[in-house]
């Protein structure tokens, strides 16, 4: 790749990186640019790469162009999933069919799952990452939530956070199916 032309990139970043109080590490590990390589960057030691400069801006969150140019707007998201490419993960021996919502780029983030539990189902799962909860709202049917020491039941309409980095469980109590809308959230990673 060819280096891009001397335009005050550097400067732009650093200005731009604290407008959004970030330290050079947590914008080394969002970017996938060294420290070291952002710092040279930053005082306009080095002419970095467009490639290295893209890198950068998704991990400011900006377009392109707020490095080049100077501004710093933020990346807008608009990301739609149609419902013929969302995965299904189907388990027959415990009755649940989970379709994952979210990209998978969210993955170990911010999960978003929609869950059907068949009459009898029963979804065990391990403890996630020390700090994680699951949100669930009950769209159909009446389920049993059990998360360590801790049981509930809950009907349509329902909702309840809790945490699950222990043995957790939705267990469908209903004649027919239910229906769940989950979310895992994992904890933020503690940045330097």
């Amino acid at each position: 790749m060819n280096p891009v032309e001397p335009l005050h990139i550097g400067r732009n970043i650093q200005r731009i990186r604290k407008q959004q109080q970030l330290t050079l590490g947590v914008l080394a590990e969002k970017s996938g640019v060294s420290k070291a390589m952002l710092s040279q960057i930053e005082s306009e030691k080095v002419n970095p790469t467009v490639a290295t400069v893209w890198k950068i801006a998704r991990g400011l969150e900006v377009e392109l162009d707020a490095l080049l140019k100077g501004g710093s707007a933020p990346i807008r998201k608009f990301t739609v999933t149609h419902s013929a490419n969302i995965e299904t993960l189907d388990t027959v021996e415990d009755g649940s069919h989970i379709k994952v919502l979210s990209p998978l780029a969210m993955a170990e983030d911010l999960e978003i799952y929609m869950l059907t539990l068949e009459k009898g189902g029963l979804l065990r799962s391990t403890p996630h990452a020390p700090g994680t909860e699951e949100y669930l709202t009950i769209l159909e049917g009446t389920v049993r939530v059990t998360a360590g020491d801790n049981v509930t039941e809950l009907k349509t309409g329902d909702f309840i956070i809790y945490n699950c980095d222990i043995e957790h469980s939705i267990e469908n109590l209903s004649s027919n199916k239910s229906v769940i809308h989950m979310i895992v959230r994992f904890p933020k990673r503690h940045w330097e």
